[in-house]
């Protein structure tokens, strides 16, 4: 799996990059293609309830577990994704981040936050969807923790100073619920989990050695968000929504 892997990425990575270099349409659809093969090869089956929203600029805000969730999202659709500025370091893991045309925030720096932010907005004007993992770490996919707010800006910095825009702000879960065809359970659940504590080995290792392991991607209601609008009142709603399409995903999977 790993060599196949590895393949794979060697054969689309020079395509990938220079799209991204001519700023061609492909640098939103390679990636894509990527992680439907990945999962596949991972052994991840991704299952989708409801749809993404068609409208754009389109911001999903998700839970997040672990690596795994950015391969189920991006087996979905064409997106990209922001992320703590140290996965840029993480070595190969780093460097694939770059190739999906990750935005990097130094989230203990206001100013670099609010830079940002701006960078976010912009891309969501050009059209690309962007996923923010709103919790700000990773959880052990039973529940949801608090959503941090200073990203919803990114929300705000895209409406620019057009009268009457609006950005769609779809709530996303992704829930872990078999492995084999068992239910993960309450106490199973973390395998897919990977918090900052735990090793990437043997976590990793660990994971792929199940062979097929169920992701549900849930797309909740988009929420219309205008400019002047309250964006800690958005990061209330999108938690809350997160919080109960993770809950009945979990309760009833598919």
């Amino acid at each position: 799996m790993a060599l196949a892997l590895a393949l794979l990425t060697l054969a689309l990575a020079p395509a990938q990059i220079a799209a991204i270099r001519f700023h061609a349409p492909a640098a939103r659809r390679l990636p894509h293609l990527w992680h439907r093969a990945a999962s596949r090869l991972a052994g991840i089956r991704v299952h989708l309830r409801g749809a993404p929203a068609t409208g754009r600029p389109l911001l999903l805000v998700s839970n997040h577990q672990s690596w795994a969730d950015i391969v189920a999202l991006g087996a979905a659709m064409p997106l990209s994704f922001v992320a703590k500025a140290e996965v840029r370091g993480w070595g190969p893991l780093g460097w694939l981040a770059r190739l999906q045309r990750t935005v990097f925030v130094a989230r203990e720096r206001r100013g670099e936050t609010g830079r940002r932010t701006d960078e976010i907005g912009g891309r969501l004007r050009a059209g690309d969807v962007m996923v923010l993992f709103a919790e700000g770490t990773t959880s052990d996919g039973n529940g949801v923790l608090p959503f941090r707010t200073a990203l919803f800006g990114a929300a705000a910095a895209s409406l620019g100073a057009g009268a009457g825009a609006e950005i769609l702000v779809q709530p996303v879960a992704v829930a872990w619920t078999r492995a084999n065809g068992m239910p993960l359970g309450l106490y199973g659940r973390p395998l897919a989990a990977w918090p900052g504590t735990v090793p990437l080995v043997p976590h990793l290792p660990r994971f792929l050695r199940e062979g097929a392991v169920d992701a549900e991607v849930v797309f909740g209601e988009p929420i219309r968000f205008v400019a002047g609008g309250d964006r800690k009142a958005l990061a209330r709603t999108a938690e809350a929504r997160v919080r109960a399409l993770l809950a009945a995903a979990l309760r009833d999977p598919a």
